[in-house]
């Protein structure tokens, strides 16, 4: 188990409620796509003489911490260390790291500096916003992350009250440089789902560097190239207590982070779906089109009943016609036929997915024809080819597909050779294995 050196400076209940733990200033990152040597970072010090257990038992959950201290220079020991698991067996589900980032909002819409601060529980007021009227948004998706209950919020917790993307980071080859996924379309959704649910956002450049010192701070827990990857989840929730139905008066970005593992450890494995056409996901006029709290909420019903059958997931018919499709409970879908690519266009009711749209880019790059329009449950059962886009899993193959009774399946257990080719290139470009034409990668040094 890893032991923590607790700093003269810092006593050990410093370590059990971060709300009146140590904190490290953020120092201001450059705003280019890369992030220099000489930046800030953190580095990890670990002692096995004169040393106190870190692990303690948190809303049920074990953790465990290491001591840090804030350097400004570009040693050679720069955070070079990995964490001390098991890296070839860490899954997709949670690993709890080191630091969070912290940043408040009132009533003028600004929002503080942030804060680097000890991952941990945080306090909110039982009338919060975010308990109540659910207001909450932010930037992962990952249903498997949240578990836990206490009397005490757990960020876990807080999480499994919004909705929630992805991003992610990697390391490259040389293990060293670490590279984010368009993090500036992140912050823009967020904002443009802030604007919906009446909530003030942190600027693009606020996300997006709040992001880079949340992984830096916790580089030691990215896992080595070909291993996975540091799942990055900020956060916006409205915070300050409100009794009637109104916008919060305090508003806090966070940002936490976990290491996963590759999405298919043992090989791509095809989902199989059954099209839901009682149950609705969304509705015109609502929210479906943003990531804000009840959209995830709402599928579990169907999700629920659909494994209960041996179904991966659920997708989801327009709540009108109820023949179009939609999206699965937190992927987009796309269909292929006689190599045209076709996905339901973007209307309000649909997440507006960045590997969504990061997919549709790359395709056309390939000089393949992509459609966003329309598409209906017939145009479905009739084609080539069929996957799922999302964070998490990046490109699925769908391997069937059940619609009344009526199953269909694609391909021999494994991608088409369409999808295939848009995961390769994009899981290389995400990865750092092949160069970034596209200008979407964020290097931090």
């Amino acid at each position: 188990m890893e032991r923590a050196t607790i700093s003269p400076s810092l006593n050990q209940n410093q370590f059990l409620c971060p709300s009146r733990a140590f904190t490290t200033r953020l120092h201001s990152f450059s705003s280019t796509r890369n992030l220099s040597p000489s930046s800030s970072s953190i580095k990890l010090q670990h002692s096995s003489s004169s040393s106190v257990s870190s692990s303690f038992i948190n809303g049920g959950i074990s953790l465990t911490r290491c001591n840090a201290v804030l350097s400004n220079s570009s040693s050679s020991t720069d955070m070079t260390e990995l964490a001390d698991i098991d890296w070839d067996n860490i899954g997709f589900g949670l690993k709890q790291t080191d630091y969070m980032y912290v940043m408040k909002c009132d009533l003028d819409g600004e929002f503080s500096n942030g804060e680097l601060q000890r991952f941990g529980n945080i306090e909110v007021s039982p009338s919060a916003g975010v308990l109540n009227y659910g207001q909450v948004m932010d930037s992962i998706v990952c249903k498997d992350f949240s578990r836990f209950l206490t009397l005490k919020r757990n960020l876990l917790v807080l999480s499994d009250f919004g909705l929630f993307e992805g991003m992610k980071a990697y390391r490259k080859q040389d293990g060293k440089n670490i590279l984010l996924f368009r993090p500036e379309e992140n912050a823009t959704r967020m904002r443009n789902g802030a604007e919906r649910m009446c909530m003030p956002a942190p600027t693009i450049e606020q996300f997006v560097e709040a992001v880079k010192a949340t992984v830096l701070a916790n580089k030691r827990w990215i896992p080595p190239p070909g291993k996975g990857s540091l799942y990055i989840r900020p956060l916006l929730m409205g915070t300050g207590a409100v009794l009637g139905l109104a916008p919060a008066p305090e508003y806090t970005f966070l940002v936490y982070v976990s290491p996963v593992g590759n999405y298919f450890k043992e090989g791509v494995a095809p989902i199989n779906l059954i099209v839901e056409n009682e149950f609705h996901r969304a509705t015109p006029g609502g929210t479906g089109g943003v990531k804000t709290i009840g959209n995830y909420a709402a599928v579990l019903k169907a999700q629920s009943i659909a494994k209960a059958k041996g179904y991966s997931d659920v997708l989801y018919l327009d709540c009108v016609y109820k023949r179009f499709l939609e999206e699965v409970s937190s992927c987009n879908i796309f269909i292929i036929k006689d190599n045209v690519i076709s996905t339901p266009e973007i209307k309000g009711t649909i997440l507006p997915g960045i590997t969504r749209k990061s997919i549709i880019d790359v395709a056309r790059t390939q000089g393949l024809q992509v459609e966003e329009r329309n598409v209906t449950v017939d145009e479905l059962l009739e084609a080539d080819e069929v996957f799922c886009t999302g964070t998490a899993v990046v490109v699925s193959p769908v391997g069937s597909i059940t619609y009344k009774d009526k199953r269909v399946s694609y391909g021999e257990g494994s991608f088409g050779p369409v999808s295939e080719k848009l995961y390769t290139v994009l899981t290389s470009l995400q990865m750092g294995l092949s160069e970034d034409n596209m200008n979407w990668t964020v290097n931090l040094s």
